[in-house]
């Protein structure tokens, strides 16, 4: 029978985070929960013992913690197999109304955070794990495919970390066995809507037609609408995601995500296609 994986997941207090820790434990595997308040999860920390769960006080902005979380987890068990790394929340916000503080701040999770405990993953898969080895998960958004007004910062955010984490990518000595997959994550069930900082609406988009009004009003309420499938599910997927000898790179998850890839990735074909020969023929440089 192998032996358990070690999980280390960012983000645990809800959503995605939350529904891969209490998988993770049902399959018997350990889980190494990570987030900003414990005391979230005190109803998982009372079921399980701490052979199967570590729960750990955890702010990923702060790289220091970030550097203490992985060496706790690693003295504890050993090795660490698979990294989730999930910790983020979003802003709502006209590009022309957010706050330099709270684009930022956001800014300090979703990227440099993230991109913290990006570097500690490898490092600890290379340079602590006998064998060499991990599994690195990338939460990242559908907003890499296409922005969603309202919400300018929040998509420049994971962006940015989709361009990171492939750039991490490239440099990996296969030699080592570390995989990276970005999931590009559509719209599912969680409570990642109370998570969202929000700003008042700037005085020259309020127009009910224009589309951040829309956006704003989708997401008015703390819920998903009926029929959004749920986060069960897709932490299901991401589970058998992180088992593959050779997961892909990219992986947009669910039906939207799937569908906005795919008319992205046709856009930008199409638009190569037309322009392509004005990039002919240029002048060289002396």
């Amino acid at each position: 029978m192998p032996s358990p994986k070690v999980w280390f997941i960012t983000g645990s207090s809800s959503g995605f985070g939350r529904n891969m820790t209490e998988l993770v434990l049902e399959k018997g595997d350990i889980a190494v929960a990570t987030l900003r308040k414990p005391e979230v999860i005190a109803d998982l920390a009372a079921k399980y013992s701490s052979d199967q769960l570590l729960v750990i006080k955890l702010d990923v902005s702060k790289p220091q913690e970030v550097t203490a979380a992985f060496a706790e987890a690693v003295q504890k068990y050993g090795r660490i197999d698979v990294v989730f790394n999930n910790a983020g929340y979003g802003i709502l916000a006209e590009v022309e109304g957010t706050p330099d503080e709270q684009a930022r701040a956001m800014f300090d999770v979703n990227f440099f955070g993230a991109a913290n405990v990006s570097r500690e993953a490898v490092r600890i898969f290379r340079d602590v794990n006998k064998p060499q080895g991990g599994r690195l998960l990338q939460m990242s958004s559908v907003a890499v495919y296409a922005s969603s007004a309202a919400m300018g910062y929040y998509c420049a955010s994971k962006r940015a970390f989709e361009g990171l984490s492939e750039g991490l990518a490239a440099e990996l000595d296969p030699d080592w066995n570390i995989k990276i997959t970005i999931i590009e994550s559509g719209g599912f069930s969680t409570s990642g809507l109370r998570s969202i900082f929000r700003v008042d609406p700037h005085p020259a988009y309020t127009k009910p037609t224009l589309t951040p009004a829309i956006v704003r009003k989708y997401l008015a309420s703390d819920t998903f609408p009926p029929g959004t499938p749920s986060a069960a599910g897709a932490v299901d997927v991401i589970y058998k995601i992180a088992a593959l000898e050779n997961p892909p790179l990219n992986f947009p998850l669910g039906k939207d995500a799937v569908g906005t890839a795919k008319k992205k990735t046709g856009e930008l074909l199409a638009n190569a296609e037309q322009f392509a020969s004005w990039s002919e023929d240029l002048p060289v440089a002396a």
